[in-house]
């Protein structure tokens, strides 16, 4: 899945929950508190990380291309 990155970056947790692979922003904290968010190959542990254009986010079988 590819999401078109409209401005120089997008926090991580907003990521998950605007792809609606969360029904909640709550929820896709949860998901990162509990490493289960990969990015770039390295489990990443902050909310509010910035993704960039360039980034790979995995979540269990769902792949984002941040393009």
């Amino acid at each position: 899945m590819n999401y078109e990155l409209t401005q120089e970056y997008i926090e991580l947790f907003k990521l998950i929950k605007l792809l609606d692979l969360v029904d909640s922003g709550g929820q896709a904290k949860i998901l990162i508190e509990n490493e289960s968010v990969v990015r770039n190959g390295e489990i990443e542990t902050r909310k509010r990380a910035k993704i960039i254009k360039g980034d790979v986010i995995s979540i269990g079988e769902v792949t984002i291309n941040v393009v």
